[in-house]
């Protein structure tokens, strides 16, 4: 129960590695809030925490691209719990496009959540933080914003590399303030939107899905796709204690596709 007492906000928790998060986080003691632009998922994921882990947890509505969004999702956390202790930014977007593909629509979706709301959310949080002069923060990137040749597509990749990017900097102007700012890039992980990235390329390829799921797994050198909670252990590290002397870094689970 490392965390206990504390408060942790996860973004896109509705879901996927949201969801593996927020469950982790509650499960060592963090009172959750849950956020996503899906209120009934919210609500589902923070019922589950409830009953499992006899934790009390705070299911929001909330569409990061929106900065009056943002502003009432950290406005209700406060209120309920008092302060922030941890901001998960986590919630994104993406589709599977060729470059040739990627229309203007596409860039501005992608880049509204992935990367403006993620810079907007650590910025609001981060004004909870600053007072207290505590906090941590995880952004959820993607090996993509690596150059990972299998990413979704190139807004995507830029996007996560927007967020690499951010971490570094907000590391250096926030660890004035002893908060920790660190990003996590997946590899190939089990969600429901890599899902069907993986269906949309198995139809343009014509083979079938469990043939691009063989495909997809023997690409990787340990030979198996992430599951949600591979991401949510890291993010549970760097949240915790004993990663109070790490920030600025962005680390790979991956099971070895991009080594850096």
């Amino acid at each position: 129960m490392e965390l206990a007492g504390q408060v942790a906000l996860v973004t896109g928790a509705g879901n996927g590695i949201g969801k593996a998060t927020a469950v982790a986080l509650a499960k060592a003691g963090a009172h959750v809030v849950v956020a996503d632009i899906g209120g009934a998922e919210a609500e589902a994921v923070a019922k589950s925490i409830m009953e499992s882990q006899r934790r009390r947890p705070l299911a929001v509505q909330a569409d990061v691209g929106d900065l009056d969004h943002i502003d009432r999702m950290v406005r209700q956390t406060v209120e309920e719990f008092g302060w922030i202790d941890i901001l998960v930014n986590n919630a994104g977007v993406t589709r599977r496009a060729d470059i040739m593909d990627v229309t203007e629509a596409d860039w501005d979706r992608i880049h509204r959540v992935n990367a403006k709301g993620v810079f907007f959310c650590l910025q609001r949080v981060a004004r909870e933080m600053i007072p207290r002069r505590t906090g941590r923060i995880v952004n959820i990137a993607s090996i993509a914003g690596k150059g990972y040749i299998g990413a979704s597509n190139a807004a995507y990749a830029a996007s996560k590399g927007a967020v690499i990017g951010l971490t570094k900097l907000a590391a250096l102007q926030l660890a004035r303030h002893d908060i920790n700012v660190n990003a996590v890039c997946p590899g190939v992980t089990r969600t429901a939107l890599s899902d069907a990235n993986l269906r949309t390329r198995a139809q343009q390829e014509g083979v079938t899905v469990e043939e691009m799921e063989r495909r997809r797994a023997e690409a990787i050198p340990l030979k198996r796709a992430n599951d949600p909670e591979d991401i949510a252990e890291m993010v549970l590290f760097l949240a915790s204690p004993r990663a109070r002397n790490i920030t600025g870094q962005s680390f790979n689970v991956d099971g070895g596709l991009i080594l850096d």
